[in-house]
């Protein structure tokens, strides 16, 4: 991979003694990135490594245990790969550079190697995946017709399957985006909430609508809505359809009994690909065992045509306490039974 090969240009590590190693990094515009503004990505990674970073011309000076000084390391070195492939250097990607880092960008068989080789390019940042069932799940949104994908919130279920989307609309290869999702949560019908359709819908999607904001831009999605580019329809408004030179995502799919992700899956026509996102531990239906995403999954498991990931906490990507609170919530489950 061409970025892993040039990294031995940009950094070198050399280890001082057991509790020391120094880092250079040579190129001026990668360096002041992956220090930050006022040192405050090097505050960071001492805060969550607990060592001592001594700042001084193009070197960084690393002082804790074995361990702690090669995490430091490994974070410095993902953090000068991911500017040198995105341009850019996010907030969560210190931490992820912590929890993900890894000492030889060159070994093929490395999550951040792969992570790293996949970028997707939006008008407002560029998306890498940030665990091996994100890479996964990246590589079969652009590879597969039809994808389910189950687990708990934030692993990017819905922020990938958008940023794939409106990419693929941006780049003509598809006509239309489709986003949908079982309007139940407010245990009111359609009909008897106020505006037009629309206006209905709108707050059972308001998560994908900030997936599309923060990837490609208010006014630029706004554009897209108005010719219909992109489509915002409940799940009941999908049956009798067919979906041609689309890329239709329904999320919250726990929340769908198995007759209706049927009704959805059958939808699928020429040149398209269907997305099907959803955790089953937030059922929100009042007989949980209507839900059909798991059931789903079962049966449609054996059909090689179409990809099923399935996330786990390990896979969170928002505040690393929401991977602890959903091993709280899992233990406790797994406590009562």
């Amino acid at each position: 991979m061409q970025e892993a090969k040039n990294l031995n240009k940009e950094i070198s590590i050399k280890k001082i003694d057991s509790q020391t190693v120094n880092i250079k990094i040579f190129n001026n515009n990668v360096l002041m990135a992956v220090v930050g503004e006022f040192n405050k990505n090097l505050t960071e990674i001492e805060k969550l490594t607990s060592t001592k970073l001594f700042f001084r011309g193009n070197s960084i000076t690393a002082k804790g245990n074995k361990n702690s000084i090669s995490n430091v390391s490994n974070s410095l070195m993902f953090l000068v790969n991911k500017f040198l492939v995105t341009n850019s250097i996010e907030n969560n990607d210190i931490i992820y550079s912590i929890k993900h880092g890894v000492s030889d960008l060159e070994d093929k068989n490395k999550n951040n190697v792969r992570s790293i080789d996949q970028v997707i390019k939006t008008p407002r940042r560029s998306i890498i995946p940030r665990s091996k069932k994100q890479s996964d799940y990246l590589k079969a949104l652009q590879n597969q017709d039809i994808i389910m994908s189950l687990g708990p919130a934030g692993t990017g279920k819905s922020y990938l399957a958008v940023s794939v989307a409106v990419t693929m609309l941006m780049e003509k290869k598809i006509q239309r985006v489709i986003l949908s999702r079982p309007a139940v949560e407010a245990g009111e019908r359609l009909g008897f909430l106020p505006g037009d359709m629309k206006e209905k819908v709108d707050p059972y999607l308001r998560p994908l609508y900030d997936a599309l904001y923060d990837l490609f831009g208010y006014e630029k999605i706004q554009r897209k809505i108005e010719t219909g580019e992109i489509e915002i329809a409940p799940l009941a408004f999908m049956r009798g359809r067919t979906l041609k030179n689309s890329f239709a995502i329904l999320d919250e799919a726990q929340n769908a009994t198995s007759t209706q992700i049927k009704m959805f899956l059958t939808r699928i026509g020429e040149n398209s690909k269907l997305v099907v996102n959803g955790d089953p531990s937030q059922v929100d239906l009042i007989n949980k065992n209507h839900s059909g995403l798991i059931k789903s999954k079962k049966i449609l498991k054996d059909l090689k045509e179409i990809k099923i990931i399935e996330f786990d906490h390990k896979d969170v990507v928002r505040h690393p306490l929401v991977s602890k609170i959903i091993q709280a919530y899992q233990k406790n489950i797994n406590d009562q039974n």
